[in-house]
Parts: structure tokens; sequence; C-alpha cells
């Protein structure tokens, strides 16, 4: 196994020819400083040489395919990081990771697919505990924005004490064609789901001497976003808790709930403008105008130690534009920044924190304190 520091490449983007993949290669092309050696795969040659060419680039072409383990290991060994968007990740991801692990390359993806994220753990923390590896899943709008702007605010609040936190969430756009095909892979699996979480609650140890949950919530008229809210059963608030357990700044009892807030302001994508446009395919997304109308926003209320402080993470078409930002960040944050010593299987909380916050930060998604009362 190669030193990661000597290998050819720091960054690989598998899954680059699809819709989100097209996108984060773009993201890197115009981002990426001077110097920062990355490449593209996917399973057709191809494919990846128009992508080359309309990128302008003479970025490397790795060929790889996710039902070819032996691919998948060539490729993870010549680089640092391996960023995918290839979904559903519980049928195509887990070859990759285990290549990942197993190499010690850190590993990026964008799956919001909770039984995928738990069997990861299961079969491959402790190997990549090992060889060092950094397996960061949730990197796109699930669930950074949930995450890194509960650790903001966090920060905002005093050290030591418990901490009550609520997360809201407002939005207008269009859902990508991975999540709603990663949507109906957990619809028609629940009772796998279900399963695979209670074998990781037992597996995973709890933070010694600290209490962390997520709450359910109830739907209520909330004044920090100043209309209803009604709890959304999604990824990002176990998200949030196991950057909670593995950071000891969210105090000594720290209590998480998440929300979708109707606040008035044309959040929320149109169910029956879904329909009649046809709901996407993986691979297919909307047009730059269609996505240039879209934006999220995702507030936090938090108590702790006598103070009370609301804080704001917002940006623009969040199932693409924003998502592609944030892998492409996460992938040159993972290859490049200083970051906390550790491996396994993390949050971008836990592996990178602050780092990523100011790249985001740089790369327009806003993160800041709105009422430090």
């Amino acid at each position: 196994m190669r030193d990661p520091a000597e290998r050819e490449h720091e960054v690989v983007l598998f899954g680059a020819t699809g819709f989100t993949g097209a996108l984060t290669a773009r993201y890197l092309t115009r981002n990426a400083p001077d110097g920062f050696r990355w490449a593209i795969a996917g399973r057709n040659r191809s494919k990846l040489e128009r992508l080359r060419d309309e990128l302008g680039s003479d970025v490397p072409l790795l060929v790889a395919d996710a039902s070819d383990p032996e691919s998948l290991r060539r490729v993870a060994e010549a680089t640092r990081v391996v960023a995918t968007t290839v979904g559903p990740y519980i049928r195509y991801g887990e070859p990759l990771v285990a290549a990942c692990a197993e190499s010690g390359t850190d590993y990026c993806d964008l799956t919001g697919e909770p039984e995928f994220v738990d069997l990861m753990y299961l079969r491959h923390d402790a190997r990549a505990r090992e060889t060092g590896a950094r397996l960061v899943h949730c990197c796109g709008f699930d669930s950074i924005p949930a995450d890194l702007g509960a650790y903001f605010t966090v920060q905002q609040l005093p050290e030591g004490v418990p901490i009550r936190l609520e997360g809201f969430l407002s939005i207008r756009g269009r859902p990508s064609g991975g999540t709603v095909a990663s949507m109906r892979t957990i619809v028609t699996r629940f009772p796998q789901l279900i399963g695979t979480a209670r074998r990781r609650r037992h597996a995973e140890p709890s933070p010694e001497g600290r209490d962390v949950r997520a709450s359910k919530g109830y739907p209520h008229h909330e004044r920090a976003v100043g209309g209803w809210v009604v709890p959304l059963p999604v990824i990002d608030p176990q998200i949030v808790t196991r950057s909670a357990r593995a950071l000891d700044r969210y105090g000594p009892d720290f209590t998480y709930r998440h929300y979708f807030a109707f606040t008035g302001d044309g959040s929320g994508p149109s169910l029956r403008s879904l329909l009649r446009g046809g709901l996407p395919k993986p691979g297919e997304g909307p047009s730059a105008e269609e996505r240039a109308e879209s934006w999220f926003k995702m507030r936090f209320a938090g108590e702790g130690g006598g103070r009370r402080v609301v804080t704001e993470v917002s940006g623009g078409d969040p199932g693409y534009d924003e998502t592609s930002k944030m892998l492409g960040e996460t992938a040159m944050c993972l290859a490049r920044d200083d970051l906390p010593k550790r491996s396994g299987q993390l949050t971008t909380a836990a592996a990178m924190g602050n780092a990523l916050i100011d790249r985001l930060g740089r790369a327009g998604i806003s993160f800041e304190v709105l009422d430090p009362a």
C-alpha cells in the first residue's frame, strides 16, 4: 500500500459523467488551485473523453466500474481522496468504500441513505481506522448544511454546558434524480434499514459521561423562522448527533430536533409541478436557468448556559449546484487541509469542521449569526 502522500492523484472523481458528477467536475475545473492533481473516473471511456473535451482540460481519465472491485482498487491506490456520485449507494457503493478502507484512501460521497451509512460503519469502519482512511458520507445537501450548521451554532454557545438545538430547513427547488432513486430505495428496504440501524446501535460505543440524542419534535409555529414547522424524517439528525457523540464541544448533554419550515417565501418544492414535469431519473437534472431560481436556508436556534443564538446556513440550488460545490470542496479539503488526526467513518464536522466551513464560506455558502441574544 503506497503512502497517500506519494500517490499520483490528490482527488479522483468517480461517476464524473453523470449529471451531478459533471457539475462537480466543472466546479473542480474552475476552482481547484494551480497544480492540483485530480482525475475523472467512470466505466465508459468515450463518455469520459467527451467530458474532458467539454471541460477544456487535460485532466487524466481512469476507467473503473462499480461492479469490478479490482478496477476500484486500482483507483483507490492511485489517489489520496476518492469522491463518488454513483448511487443508489446501497446498490453500487460498497465495493468502492471497501477499496478505500483497505488502501488507506480518504472517501467522500453524496449519499442520504441511512442503511448504507450504517452498513458501511459495521463492515469497514474498523479497517479504515487501521489504515488511516477517512470515510465521510453525506457530503452534499444531505447533510452538510445540517451537520456543519449545527457545529457552527454550537461554537457560538458556552463550552461545557447542556445544549438544546433545533434546525429548520426552508427550500425551493427540485430533488435530484439521485435523491429520488435513493428515496425509492429507502422505502422499498425499510425493514433492512431498521435492522441495520439496530445492529449499529448495539455495536457502536456511546460517548463516556455524555448524553446525546435526537428528539422527534412536533408541529408548531416557530418564532425563529416566523412560520409553521413539521418534523423532517431524513438522515440529517443522525449525522448531527454522530458529530455530537464524536466531539466534546457539543457539551455534556446535547439534544437536536430537525424540522421543515413553511415560511411563506416560496419554500418547498411544488408536488404538482414535480408530477407535471415528471420525477427526474438518476443522471438527469434541470437547466441552469431552473437551478438559478432555487435556494435553501437552514436556520438553527440553540440554547445553552443561559444564552440563546440563532444562526443560518444558506445558498443557491441545493440539489445540484450547491451539492456539487460541497462535494468538490470536501474532496479538496480532505486532500490539502491540515485536519484532525482521525480515521474510520466520520462526519463532515468531525473530519473537517471549521476548515470545511471556511472553504464553503469562500465558495459562497453563507454561515452567519442572526441573533446572538
